[in-house]
């Protein structure tokens, strides 16, 4: 008798999970508790940083091979009698939220070894030492964390698949169903979680190069467009070098300062995007000219 497809699926997962626990080990148990020793004696690295290295790496370590793995195994090991896995996983998925915090870190992390390294060559030493180790495969100490950033995914198509090979009237059915919607709102939960965060981190970068004006400064805002722009002054027929900012709210008419100490850009005008009018216009002397006309005051502008 050939194994039911939907059986090998579930010892796929469990073959996964077991080198996935091994992978976490390694992180948690040897990466993490041996720079957080060094760290303690106070020769390679403050301690806080290996902590934000790792962010919550021992929870995940733990759930996984304290609850998750133990789980899997009994239920394999029962499968004849009572061939399910969908409960079991209904089980595990909200735990996965714990992931956000590790997945939103992950960036940041590879920066902090990559910095430390350069900076402290005690620390780089003992992450060369234990990536020597048999353990570790060749792979490198960021190699090994980006397993996981990559686990929830990978759960989400062994599911898809298990679901897809699942007889109709297979007693895992419904529960398999469930397993696999809370398996993807977990992934979207992740992925929505970096995206925000993403976000964040650039409209800070932007607040910084205006100069974090006061009245500007909102977390809500959100960046559409920037870029440079030359205004055009018809007076005197010439044109001078600007830089416009387009949030969903507001239209920052900015100077680039010459000497950059701290921001980059002066605000000169901000106009609100309700009411706001652009208008091409025909300029024989000055193509690709517009106007931009809000309630605040009309400005003459030519993009490139």
């Amino acid at each position: 008798m050939q194994e039911p497809e939907e059986k090998k699926i579930a010892l796929e997962l469990l073959e996964t999970e077991q080198a996935y626990v091994n992978r976490l080990h390694l992180l948690d148990q040897v990466f993490y508790s041996e720079l957080m020793k060094e760290a303690k004696t106070g020769k390679t690295v403050p301690e806080e940083v290996v902590k934000m290295i790792f962010s919550n790496i021992s929870s995940i370590y733990q759930f996984h091979a304290e609850f998750f793995l133990p789980e899997l195994q009994k239920r394999m090991k029962d499968w004849n009698r009572n061939p399910r896995i969908g409960d079991v996983i209904q089980k595990l998925a909200p735990f996965l939220k714990m992931y956000g915090e590790y997945v939103k870190n992950f960036d940041k992390a590879v920066e902090l070894i990559t910095a430390w390294s350069e900076k402290s060559p005690p620390f780089q030493e003992l992450i060369a030492d234990i990536q020597k180790r048999k353990v570790c495969a060749n792979l490198t100490l960021q190699h090994h964390m980006l397993e996981p950033v990559q686990r929830i995914p990978r759960y989400e198509l062994l599911l898809k698949d298990y679901v897809r090979k699942l007889p109709p009237q297979s007693p895992d059915r419904g529960d398999a169903d469930k397993a696999l919607e809370m398996i993807f709102m977990v992934a979207k939960h992740s992925n929505a979680a970096i995206a925000e965060m993403e976000r964040l981190q650039n409209l800070w970068v932007v607040y910084q190069r205006l100069g974090l004006e006061d009245d500007i400064v909102d977390p809500s805002n959100e960046l559409i467009k920037e870029g440079p722009i030359q205004k055009v002054s018809t007076r005197n027929n010439s044109t001078s070098e600007k830089y416009l900012f387009l949030f969903n709210n507001m239209l920052l008419y900015c100077v680039p300062k010459v000497i950059q100490v701290g921001a980059e850009f002066q605000v000169h005008l901000r106009m609100d995007v309700g009411g706001m009018k652009v208008r091409e216009l025909k300029d024989a002397e000055f193509p690709h000219t517009f106007l931009v006309s809000g309630k605040q005051r009309t400005l003459e502008l030519q993009a490139r």
